[in-house]
């Protein structure tokens, strides 16, 4: 798994356990392709724990402990104090590229809307860093396959952003 795949899936994982605490299985059939998010976005069983692991090391999950002796699936993962922060800053931070959007921008939305975090504040920072990127992308006027495809996505990804800005007011 690439660096910035494995970070979205510590960054995704995070929110899940921010938003409720629960057991890595619970956490994998969200994101598995039946999920409520993995039908946007999905991470393997594997990657779901493994990004557990991460983040207990870095400190920004805990496992409790069962009290019933079960195995490892009956343990639940919650946030620390320090995860909390984290996944909010997260949260909280516009996409930087446009490729980004498909997975990371939308991943964010749903995750906001699942949290029921505002995204009109989100959404407002997210169009100061694409804007200008998209308006000198349209002064671009050549017909070159590359910039004509530069051009349309991210045309259409203002398009989105103003829908969702418009849908959330």
């Amino acid at each position: 798994m690439a660096r910035q795949d494995a970070q979205l899936a510590r960054n995704v994982v995070l929110a899940l356990v921010v938003h409720t605490p629960r057991h890595g299985w619970a956490i994998q059939e969200q994101l598995s392709p039946a999920g409520d998010v993995g039908h946007a976005w999905t991470l393997s069983r594997q990657l779901v724990y493994r990004a557990i692991d991460t983040l207990v090391e870095d400190g920004l999950v805990k496992r409790a402990i069962p009290k019933d002796g079960g195995g490892a699936d009956k343990v639940i993962i919650s946030p620390t104090a320090a995860g909390k922060r984290a996944a909010l800053l997260w949260l909280d931070s516009p996409v930087i590229h446009l490729r980004d959007v498909r997975t990371e921008l939308v991943l964010k939305v749903m995750l906001r809307e699942k949290m029921n975090l505002p995204l009109a504040p989100f959404l407002a920072s997210q169009h100061e860093v694409f804007d200008p990127l998209i308006a000198s992308i349209n002064k671009d006027q050549s017909v070159s396959p590359v910039n004509l495809w530069r051009r349309e996505s991210a045309n259409a990804v203002k398009r989105y952003l103003t829908r969702l800005a418009r849908d959330v007011n």
